[in-house]
């Protein structure tokens, strides 16, 4: 990591070492603002899931029978 720092600062990519820490972290920051809200999001979206009472199929079978049956729909719609 250190030789990799030396070297953006001796290629004229940043003027000090300093400078290549400071963006690495506001990097490292939004990065993880970005990991914090969707883990956010995937807890609200689980709940709202939660909330929303039991789904209307009973097995995968049930599933992949409902998934085949819009496939042919928009098929057929698309032809």
């Amino acid at each position: 990591m250190a030789a990799l720092v030396r070297n953006a600062v001796e290629s004229g990519e940043y003027a000090s070492s300093s400078e290549v820490i400071r963006e690495a972290l506001r990097e490292w920051k939004q990065k993880r603002l970005l990991q914090l809200q969707n883990i956010d999001e995937l807890r609200h979206l689980w709940h709202e899931g939660l909330e929303s009472g039991a789904g209307r199929y009973v097995d995968i079978e049930a599933i992949k029978q409902e998934a085949r049956l819009r496939s042919n729909q928009a098929f057929q719609k698309d032809a």
